[in-house]
């Protein structure tokens, strides 16, 4: 980070894997932590037939895989929303993906891959391709609400 404090690291977890313990879980959680992810995937593991995980001994019991994926995911969240929080005010370029659920609404990605909603202004009409930019103006833990700044059609 000392090298590149803009640096998004993005990360994917599994809970619950055979065997893994209550410290080796904490463990995940210190290094989340440390790390601050900008954006992860967390998932319970699940057998899967002719594997040789689905016949280990020491199948985590499903209670405390959804413990786990729990406290993961707020860690996870938590982190999010404080990276997504650093891009307010930003201006930033913004590849639009598709229109949003609401009319003259879009949907992009930003250049860390958090998803960005914004909508048309007058005047400017954005479309699938497009790279805009967008005042970031708005946070959540899994996205990104901004104001559309200046359209260029792709």
């Amino acid at each position: 980070r000392a090298v590149r404090p803009d640096i998004a690291l993005s990360g994917d977890f599994i809970v619950g894997f055979p065997g893994e313990t209550e410290a080796e879980f904490e463990d995940t959680l210190k290094l989340v932590d440390s790390v601050g992810y900008a954006q992860a995937f967390s998932f319970k593991y699940s057998p899967r037939p002719g594997t040789p995980a689905a016949t280990m001994d020491s199948q985590v019991p499903a209670e405390a895989m959804d413990e786990r994926l729990q406290r993961l995911q707020a860690a996870l969240n938590r982190d999010q929303l404080a990276f997504n929080r650093k891009s307010v005010g930003k201006h930033c370029e913004i590849l639009v993906e598709r229109k949003g659920k609401h009319p003259g609404q879009w949907l992009g990605k930003s250049p860390w891959l958090q998803s960005v909603h914004f909508a048309d202004e007058p005047g400017g009409e954005a479309a699938i391709g497009d790279i805009v930019t967008v005042e970031l103006a708005e946070a959540g833990p899994n996205s990104l609400r901004g104001t559309l700044l200046q359209p260029a059609h792709a």
